[in-house]
């Protein structure tokens, strides 16, 4: 159903401080699961809307709006800044720092949108509580922390989450990306892929750098194990399967002229299917322990970071809500998109009480970025900086609240 003209009106008055809210959280995002001043910010907007709040897993913020009898329907929002230094030179852009979880301090940005799924969701709230006369049953609005480290979604669940607020019938989200501003991209079936992350602890041992014969040389050893990770994919998956291994860090020593006793490389993984992420890992792990037992090396040690669950629009809800979108935004605006290979834990909220729910994406850039066949930065750049920023809210806002309209709408 498409949204009312009071509730069209109401979204275009509201732009102009939807803008200025957006500015005042891209200016202080927090590192994941440190959200405390942005999870407050939120607080107070609810409450200031006469909503009543609670916090799951720590910095996570839940509303529960309430309106008579009816569907229960929720909607999830994240709130995580990221490791970045912003060099998108806006008038608005970030300065702030954070500390890492190895105690060192790191330039913090909203370099994956997050500042606008706060306000997209800030606004989806107000604009329920203002318009009760066109829907009844119950929102819950998630507002969720560290999303970026796969904490998040985790931790509000293991809080009691759905023990303690109403268990929804549907569970929506989106996520501003590199597309037109106006557009909505939605998925069928499999929408983002799994994601597993490892640390690798090569050990070795130390000696001088001019006498390697009484080394076992960790550095080396770690450069032939991120080599042979590159055939896991290229050689021991089929063509037909998706699977991609990045090595993202490598580390070891301290001086030239020293062979060190260890060194560190840290890996990710993404797959669309379960037997193939089976295989990926199977394949990384005989790989790692077999060149350093070629090596005469000591056992190496691998930490498994974090991991990210897949995410699965269900497809009859998928397919009625693009018809909503078509309907809502026009039917140019909504593309059906194949599944990216970025992760989400959204998929969490769902699955864990075995409840379908959807996830898309909307265009945060100007039809001029793209002019001759440009390609304007993308999440997590130190220059993604959305250049339509009304639109995009204006987008995130009708999307976000047609989806909920779908099931309380009267």
């Amino acid at each position: 159903m498409t949204l009312s003209s009071d509730i069209r009106d109401a979204i275009r008055t509201d732009l102009d401080q939807m803008v200025e809210l957006y500015e005042d959280f891209h200016r202080s995002p927090e590192l994941s699961m440190k959200e405390t001043n942005t999870a407050n910010a939120i607080a107070q907007y609810l409450s200031d809307l006469g909503i009543h709040t609670q916090r799951f897993g720590g910095t996570g913020v839940v509303a529960q709006i309430e309106n008579g009898e009816g569907p229960v329907v929720a909607y999830r929002a994240d709130i995580d800044g990221l490791p970045i230094e912003e060099k998108t030179g806006l008038d608005y852009a970030s300065v702030a720092t954070g500390i890492l979880p190895d105690g060192s301090e790191t330039a913090v940005m909203h370099g994956c949108g997050h500042d606008t799924h706060i306000t997209v969701g800030l606004n989806i709230a107000k604009q329920l509580v203002q318009h009760r006369s066109h829907w009844s049953g119950t929102v819950v609005m998630l507002f969720q922390p560290g999303e970026e480290t796969a904490q998040g979604a985790r931790a509000m669940l293991d809080d009691g989450l759905w023990d303690k607020v109403p268990k929804p019938e549907a569970v929506y989200g989106q996520h501003v990306w590199p597309g037109v501003a106006g557009s909505v991209d939605v998925s069928i079936g499999t929408a983002m892929a799994m994601a597993d992350s490892l640390e690798v602890i090569v050990k070795g041992k130390q000696a001088h750098g001019s006498q390697p014969e009484n080394a076992i040389d960790p550095i080396v050893l770690g450069a032939f194990m991120i080599t042979r990770l590159q055939t896991v994919v290229s050689r021991e998956i089929s063509g037909r399967d998706m699977a991609v291994v990045s090595v993202g860090t490598f580390s070891g020593g301290l001086k030239d002229n020293i062979i060190p006793d260890s060194a560190s490389f840290q890996l990710n993984i993404r797959t669309f299917d379960e037997e193939v992420r089976a295989n990926v890992l199977s394949a990384v792990y005989r790989i790692i322990y077999a060149e350093a037992e070629a090596s005469g090396a000591p056992e190496p040690l691998i930490k498994e970071m974090y991991s990210f669950p897949r995410c699965f629009n269900d497809e009859a809800l998928a397919t009625g809500l693009i018809d909503t979108f078509r309907d809502e935004l026009g039917e140019s605006n909504v593309n059906v998109t194949p599944p990216v290979t970025g992760s989400e834990d959204f998929g969490w909220f769902g699955d864990d009480i075995g409840v379908p729910y959807v996830y898309w994406f909307f265009g945060g850039y100007s039809e001029e970025r793209f002019a001759d066949g440009a390609t304007p930065p993308g999440n997590h750049s130190p220059y993604f900086g959305p250049d339509a920023v009304p639109e995009l809210l204006t987008t995130g806002v009708h999307a976000g609240l047609s989806a909920l309209m779908q099931h309380v709408g009267s």
